[in-house]
């Protein structure tokens, strides 16, 4: 199992990766098998081609910013509240989800499941 503060590092990539990093490198922190459920409820991602689309979408934006409030760490799994903040088209939004992570052996992300609904979503 991997440390609490090897999660602590992951949680924190993952974090910056999704407002500055590309598709492929938010899809490299995950394990081949895993699963993102984001927000609950939605489909389950359960390839690295679904993942990469799903975070292309948040790359594709004219802007990004993202930012970790806390994270509790226990065992294989982290729970953690960030900002993410979009702007495209002359739009911006902001959501702050709860996600919860499970890890495996390797530190890789075996789950992830986010914690908002749409009355999160914020127009700014």
């Amino acid at each position: 199992m991997p440390s609490a503060e090897e999660i602590k590092k992951v949680v924190e990539s993952y974090v910056d990766l999704v407002a500055n990093g590309t598709p492929e490198q938010v899809a490299d922190l995950y394990a081949a098998d895993a699963t993102v459920e984001d927000p609950i409820g939605a489909d389950i991602r359960n390839t690295r081609e679904a993942l990469i689309e799903f975070y292309g979408v948040i790359a594709a934006m004219d802007k990004v910013t993202s930012e970790l409030h806390w994270s509790k760490i226990a065992g294989d799994t982290a729970v953690f509240e960030f900002t993410l903040i979009t702007e495209a088209g002359g739009s911006a939004f902001k959501i702050t989800p709860v996600d919860i992570m499970v890890f495996d052996d390797d530190g890789k992300i075996k789950t992830m499941r986010a914690v908002w609904s749409a009355e999160d979503l914020q127009t700014l």
